[in-house]
């Protein structure tokens, strides 16, 4: 009796998905998208020739020779010169520049002269990738300004050419990127964001399937199917947008990893079991929303707005370590959190499953978060009662 009911769940949801073409734009064409979208932008990895402005106070054949440095510079575009600090500021404001560097007046006699002028630059971290590599342009010329003419103040006081550079920099560096020694922001972003805007699918849909039959006076028909179980009828309509969601899960790690050939310095199988385990756990943070408010705007508004602050509390760009605690900590009631820590251990240091072992058992632990609300969820799907 308990599978015909678990059968007849399975054969209505089928009839459900295929009657509204909102399930295949949510389930299907955004996550697909979304990839294409991440994959195409981020397809040269490291952003290159950020819009940027120079300030010169100066024009002065030694601020000149800085401009052509910052010119020259991979990561930022000089297209722009403003005549004051108010005008760069300006073209900030409008977007139209990420950082803009400042030569002061009588720069060059200044420095002749051994008082020490000041070089000023200026970042918009409000754009954090673009805003970072424009301050590291302006790091690396201004650096390099200061130990030119450190050189030449040597070289005029006599200094052996050979002593000069380490004196100049008495340490040599040698720094190697692990694990990504591209330095390619796609390979920690754009699985991190396509993987995010699939969670944050599987929870609206999640929530947009169970309130509906709430809102539509359908809920008691639904837990009819099902033999009065609510368990039952959870399981059955879940499982059965896991048709749709698992291929679509599969065809992204392929399009990530086959496709473009994204680092994979662990094991595939535990990094496609991770990705199935995100599809799972958010479909049960989706449930629990339904559960506590069993309402179709309340829910979705609790399902969105944590979805979309997971993008920034999780940790793609910004370490949560460094987040106020009362924010971190929210990181890590989030399922895209964990699944990002096993990419990381998995596909980048290939450390192994034992590393990640925590992060799985969390990823598995929310499937029992919305069991103990059930209850309450069957109350509402026996007295169904829509509040617009």
């Amino acid at each position: 009796m308990a599978n015909l009911g678990f059968l007849s769940g399975i054969r209505r949801e089928i009839c459900r998905l295929a009657s509204r073409r909102i399930y295949f734009f949510g389930m299907v064409l955004v996550p697909l998208f979304v990839t294409v979208f991440f994959m195409s932008i981020l397809h040269e990895g490291l952003p290159e020739r950020v819009p940027t402005a120079v300030v010169d106070l100066d024009h002065s054949s030694l601020s000149r020779a800085i401009t052509r440095n910052l010119e020259a510079m991979q990561t930022i575009d000089v297209d722009h010169f403003c005549e004051t600090y108010d005008a760069a500021m300006e073209e900030v404001r409008r977007g139209n520049i990420f950082g803009f560097f400042v030569i002061p007046a009588n720069f060059e006699k200044e420095t002749l002269g051994g008082r020490k002028p000041t070089l000023e630059y200026y970042s918009n971290l409000t754009y954090f990738v673009p805003g970072t590599l424009a301050f590291k342009g302006f790091k690396t010329v201004s650096v390099a300004t200061s130990a030119g003419i450190i050189k030449q103040t040597l070289s005029s006081a006599g200094v052996d050419p050979t002593k000069e550079a380490s004196l100049i920099q008495p340490l040599s560096l040698d720094i190697y990127g692990l694990n990504n020694p591209w330095m390619n922001y796609a390979i920690y972003l754009c699985p991190s964001f396509t993987f995010c805007t699939l969670a944050l699918m599987v929870m609206l849909m999640t929530v947009f399937s169970i309130t509906l039959e709430i809102k539509n006076g359908t809920s008691r028909r639904w837990l009819e199917t099902s033999h009065g179980s609510i368990g039952m009828a959870v399981t059955s309509k879940l499982l059965t947008h896991n048709i749709v969601w698992f291929p679509i899960t599969l065809l992204i790690v392929w399009l990530l990893f086959g496709y473009s050939h994204f680092p994979m310095n662990g094991s595939m199988g535990w990094m496609i079991a991770a990705s199935l385990l995100l599809v799972v756990a958010s479909q049960a943070f989706g449930l629990f929303a339904s559960c506590v408010v069993p309402n179709p705007r309340m829910a979705f508004i609790i399902c969105a707005l944590f979805g979309i602050l997971s993008f920034s509390f999780a940790g793609f760009s910004f370490p949560v370590q460094n987040m106020y605690g009362a924010i971190g900590i929210f990181s890590y009631l989030a399922p895209i959190r964990h699944w990002f820590l096993i990419y990381i251990n998995e596909a980048l240091n290939g450390v192994g499953l034992y590393y990640s072992r925590y992060y799985f058992a969390a990823l598995i632990a929310f499937l029992f978060v919305p069991v103990a609300l059930l209850g309450r969820l069957k109350k509402a799907c026996l007295n169904p009662v829509y509040v617009p």
